[in-house]
């Protein structure tokens, strides 16, 4: 039998800091990265484009599966367009926390976000990665941090595209995106029971990296 690629989990919020934790370990290890919520912002796109409703748990189930979602170089596709830039405004964002609320939508992407493990191995970030999709990681670890830094942390970001936003408006976002991911019927965001659990508040992302190697090593 073959041997299971290893992998390494990093769940957390929206603005946590796991995807750049993510990527920094998925560098430092020459593994294979899965972000899965760009996965589930492309489904949401697709929803968006084809005017489902993103309540409707049928149509949407039956949508997913005809459509053709690939990561290439770290740029996100749709049925062979790119479209990185449009999964990560804050419409995208909003409509993909609503559809991940729904079972038939979340069994639908199970099995592509599980094809992503591949030798040497995999750093999955995520919202379920340790509970639900690899439940045998390796290591791993939930990322968190207030709603009022993980605003902060996004109005830099908007402020850096060009783009202009009001903090109390991003806090109302998260502290909404936080209560539809923690209370969904089905994987609801939390940490796994064997994670480290990391609050990136006070940390930057020097000191979080060093923490997530040191606990591997």
């Amino acid at each position: 039998m073959n041997t299971p690629s290893p992998v390494i989990t990093l769940d957390g919020p929206a603005g946590a800091g796991k995807g750049t934790i993510a990527c920094m370990l998925a560098d430092k290890l020459g593994w294979h990265m899965l972000d899965s919520g760009a996965i589930y912002r492309v489904a949401a796109l697709a929803a968006l484009r084809s005017g489902v409703g993103l309540g409707d748990e049928k149509a949407l189930a039956a949508l997913l599966p005809t459509l053709n979602i690939e990561f290439n170089n770290g740029e996100a596709w749709l049925n062979g367009e790119m479209v990185t830039g449009e999964i990560r405004n804050e419409t995208c964002a909003s409509a993909t926390s609503q559809i991940a609320a729904l079972p038939a939508v979340r069994a639908a992407l199970l099995v592509l976000q599980r094809n992503f493990r591949q030798l040497p191995g995999l750093v999955a970030d995520g919202r379920d990665m340790g509970t639900v999709v690899f439940p045998e990681a390796t290591h791993k670890f939930y990322l968190t941090a207030s709603a009022e830094i993980r605003a902060e942390r996004r109005l830099k970001q908007l402020s850096q595209q060009g783009l202009s936003a009001k903090l109390c408006d991003l806090i109302q976002d998260i502290n909404a995106r936080d209560e539809r991911d923690t209370n969904r019927p089905v994987a609801p965001l939390k940490p796994a029971a064997d994670a480290l659990v990391i609050d990136t508040g006070s940390l930057d992302q020097t000191e979080v990296f060093a923490t997530v190697l040191h606990y591997i090593a």
